[in-house]
């Protein structure tokens, strides 16, 4: 226990910034797998190949984010039992979490490989990159029991605070994943399915090294293989909280697979391989502001098991100003080196061109976006997921929809399309704002009729 971080008091701001800099970082090295599946297919295997494995990306997040989101469920369900100090429940709910993400990666694999070729169809992709789209999807879903392993593992040891060892471990799964591609495409001519097996080969890795971490980790978050069970009660408990969170994130994605079917409606494979090369860019600044989120959500959790509620607030302030000045200057940096980044992925002036139209109207907004996560961070901790769901999906995603359907055709233009990004943020965060403050009083007066 002496290696858990005090999440109950002292230097919250000091301490979110020691718990968010691993994330970060392990974030970007889990985004590096598929930027350098993208780099590498982009310089030596052509547009199409770098547009068949960018078309892809939409669907994958919308499938995934549905099961990511219950990793947030485990991860505020083992908090809050933390903050309560109820060891016994955090030992059922870490066996339950592990043995519910083995079922869900089997489930995807299995949907995904069986699937693949008919959403591609759907979302419009290119005729000349279909064939190859389909293939890297088939080969990445493969693999999915071991992303869905890693990230409950991962959720669970964030609970307590440690984010080090998942980007120790992501950091030599990286590298493989590095090697293995160069040689699977250098040296084998693979193509995408080269690249497609490096990932999930590196994914592999990442897991057994979590699950052996937690087999050899003494105290409440020991795992047992022995005692693998699913206890419905924790279960229900994380579906409760997950489930929304997975929802809200898979119509996230739907929105997502609506805008890549209105790039891919300009057919041209130049433009989805811009628009991809500078989407992968961006996902680098999101992933810096989606730490904050996580380390908003387990320390609010914590806090609100332990009955601080004052400590709650703190957490959201502190939260607000990280990720408003790391989104910001991030995203002008991104921008700023627009062109260098975009030539990492593709040499093709017209691809780049594309990109920086997108840079130019996300990265220097992006974080609104941060802000907007933060708000819905502090709902989930203090143990309302709906709320948040309810909000995301009116504010965001059915706006995004409404406005790919209206306003982008009447100007079919990239420049249009793009704008609904930075609209929906603003929109929904100031929504979230306002549901946060019903909320606290809310929990204000339920405190104060049990004090009475």
């Amino acid at each position: 226990m002496s290696k858990e971080m005090d999440m109950l008091s002292g230097n919250f701001l000091k301490k979110m910034i020691l718990f968010t800099l691993p994330v970060i970082l392990s974030s970007i090295l889990q985004l590096l797998y598929n930027a350098v599946d993208l780099a590498v297919v982009g310089q030596y295997c052509g547009n199409q190949s770098l547009a068949a494995v960018g078309s892809t990306g939409a669907l994958t997040n919308l499938i995934i984010n549905l099961f990511i989101g219950f990793s947030i469920g485990a991860n505020v369900a083992v908090a809050k039992a933390i903050g309560q100090q109820n060891n016994q429940r955090v030992e059922k709910l870490v066996h339950t979490s592990i043995l519910f993400s083995v079922f869900a990666g089997v489930f995807l694999m299995i949907f995904g490989i069986l699937t693949s070729h008919f959403w591609l169809q759907l979302m419009n992709t290119p005729q000349d990159c279909l064939e190859l789209a389909t293939l890297y999807l088939q080969i990445y879903f493969g693999g999915m029991i071991f992303n869905m392993v890693y990230n409950f593992g991962a959720a669970i040891l964030r609970s307590i605070g440690e984010t080090k060892k998942p980007l120790y471990f992501l950091g030599i799964a990286g590298l493989a994943n590095v090697g293995l591609n160069f040689l699977l495409v250098l040296v084998f001519h693979l193509d995408v399915a080269g690249v497609a097996i490096g990932t999930i080969v590196s994914q592999a890795l990442s897991s057994i090294m979590i699950v052996v971490s937690l087999m050899r980790r003494p105290g409440i978050l020991h795992l047992s293989l022995s005692k693998l069970k699913i206890h419905w009660n924790c279960l229900k408990e994380i579906v409760l909280i997950g489930l929304p969170a997975g929802i809200q994130g898979a119509l996230f994605s739907i929105s997502n697979v609506f805008v890549q079917s209105a790039v891919n409606s300009f057919e041209s494979s130049t433009i989805v391989a811009g628009n991809t090369a500078a989407s992968n860019i961006e996902g680098f600044v999101y992933a810096a502001m989606n730490a904050f989120y996580q380390a908003c959500i387990t320390f609010t959790s914590q806090n609100f098991g332990a009955r601080k509620l004052k400590n709650c607030k703190k957490i959201l302030l502190y939260a607000l100003l990280c990720v408003t000045v790391t989104g910001l200057s991030l995203g002008l940096f991104a921008y700023g080196l627009g062109n260098f980044l975009l030539r990492i992925y593709t040499p093709d002036p017209e691809a780049i061109h594309i990109g920086m139209i997108r840079m130019s109207i996300i990265c220097t907004v992006y974080f609104l976006c941060g802000i907007m996560d933060v708000f819905v961070g502090s709902l989930r901790g203090l143990g309302y997921s709906i709320v948040p769901m309810i909000v995301s999906i009116m504010g965001a995603c059915v706006f995004r929809l409404v406005w790919i359907y209206t306003a982008f055709q009447m100007n079919h233009t990239l420049e249009m399309l793009y704008i609904s990004y930075p609209i929906s943020w603003a929109v929904t965060a100031v929504i979230h704002l306002i549901s946060l403050i019903f909320v606290y009083r809310k929990i204000k007066e339920k405190q104060t009729l049990v004090n009475s």
